[in-house]
């Protein structure tokens, strides 16, 4: 005996279900793309971060190197003087080469951070 009470659901309702259901995947599957693609974005961006934090911190300890060298340089300089005269000399020289020094440092280790802040500010571009 058939059931009296079945109910046949219309074609153009199953077709208008189906659409909205590719539609739904598809904006899903366009999100979960862009959602990727940040997430790529972001990862590269904070590698390249690291990378330049990297290379500011390498060359802060290279600087770092090379004043302690010229401290102890100077140090052994002045414990071998043999008078006032070459003690204030030493001292001299060492103060004019060590604002140089610095002058200098400032300025490379401004060039890196610039080039370390570019290169991240280039990937977030991307």
């Amino acid at each position: 005996m058939a059931d009296k009470t079945a109910f046949e659901i219309p074609e153009q309702m199953r077709a208008l279900a189906d659409k909205s259901v590719d539609q739904a995947k598809k904006a899903f599957d366009d999100f979960m793309g862009a959602t990727v693609k940040a997430v790529e974005k972001s990862e590269t961006s904070a590698k390249t971060l690291q990378s330049g934090a990297r290379d500011v911190n390498r060359q802060a300890l290279a600087f770092l190197e090379a004043n302690v060298a010229a401290s102890f340089d100077f140090a052994q300089k002045l414990v071998r003087a043999r008078s006032i005269e070459e003690l204030g000399q030493i001292q001299q020289d060492f103060l004019k080469k060590q604002v140089e020094s610095a002058q200098s440092q400032g300025k490379d280790m401004a060039d890196t951070i610039g080039k370390a802040a570019s290169e991240v500010q280039q990937q977030t571009k991307k």
